[in-house]
């Protein structure tokens, strides 16, 4: 037996934008709020502002505003003007709990 690491194979934010909707190639129904895609943003920005202690412990009320989709990732655009992150496909299916 083969096992296949899932793969993203479509995404869009649900209808009230806080939340990403994912489906893996495996046919898996996935989602991760808002607040934590937020929350775990990698970029330079938020990490140099986590080592500042600027980094704020919450984002109530973040919305998903554009998805672009980088091949590899998706540059994910929010509500709060935020639009530096890029999430590596496997890196959002960690987040979803996959």
């Amino acid at each position: 037996m083969t096992l296949v690491a899932p793969t993203v194979s479509e995404y869009e934010a649900s209808d009230d934008l806080a939340t990403l909707l994912v489906r893996t190639a495996q046919d898996d129904a996935l989602s991760v709020p808002a607040e934590k895609l937020r929350l775990s943003c990698k970029c330079a920005h938020c990490t140099r502002a986590r080592f500042d202690g600027r980094f704020p412990e919450t984002f109530p009320g973040i919305a998903i505003t554009e998805i672009g989709d980088l091949g590899y990732g998706l540059n994910i655009a929010f509500s709060d003007g935020h639009n530096r992150g890029i999430y590596p496909k496997t890196y959002l299916l960690s987040l979803a709990g996959r």
